[in-house]
């Protein structure tokens, strides 16, 4: 009989629009170096579009400022405050985007490859957002995000106008309502518990150690 532990799975569900997220992102990375842990990347967009965020926060100004004062927080939480650019996003002349179009990217870059290929989208469209400060509801940004990372950008623009992309992205949110998830960054370990906060390097190795005990 083998004495190997099954990998432990993480199901990552983001928004690229979550300075929360970025913050995590990072830490499960370190996890995911791990030959027992396996980080699958979901999405979870709270807000479609323009009128689902005025139906949020009343206003598109009212949406920005509330989730720019979101982003103070996280940076004060990072590991990396300085990945942050909080006042060049709030100098931008542009309405504060929705991460669907971005969800829709990730999608199309998981087709392409797998879920690190995801990953790897999703870590560069929020880097482009909350660091460069670009309009992520912009479709030439989602496209030379998908550049950046190596992706051909000609056969990505075709997946991101498909049906495959809009349903796997609907896949991940049916997966969210499975699990009754209101908030992000959440976590699903190994298909059962839910843990929806933003966990330090450390609280992570220790749950990771209690599922292993459990």
């Amino acid at each position: 009989m083998s004495d190997t532990k099954p990998k432990i799975t993480l199901e990552f569900f983001h928004d690229a629009v979550c300075g929360w997220c970025y913050v995590l992102s990072p830490r499960l990375r370190k996890l995911a170096e791990r030959a027992d842990v396996a980080v699958k990347q979901r999405c979870f967009v709270l807000q479609r579009n323009d009128a689902e965020m005025i139906q949020r926060f009343g206003s598109l100004e009212a949406a920005k400022q509330e989730i720019l004062n979101h982003w103070v927080a996280c940076q004060q939480h990072a590991d990396e405050p300085g990945r942050f650019e909080i006042e060049g996003m709030r100098a931008k002349p542009f309405s504060y985007p929705s991460g669907y179009l971005a969800a829709l990217g990730a999608k199309a870059a998981e087709l392409m490859g797998n879920s690190d290929t995801h990953w790897d989208y999703f870590d560069e469209i929020q880097h482009l957002h909350l660091k460069v400060n670009d309009n992520i509801g912009d479709r030439d940004v989602i496209i030379a995000a998908a550049g950046n990372i190596g992706l051909d950008t000609v056969r990505f623009e075709a997946l991101l106008d498909s049906d495959d992309v809009r349903d796997a992205v609907e896949v991940d949110l049916k997966r969210a309502r499975e699990f009754k998830l209101r908030s992000i960054p959440s976590l699903i370990i190994n298909g059962a518990q839910v843990v929806s906060q933003t966990l330090t390097e450390q609280a992570l190795l220790q749950l990771i150690s209690n599922e292993q005990a459990a």
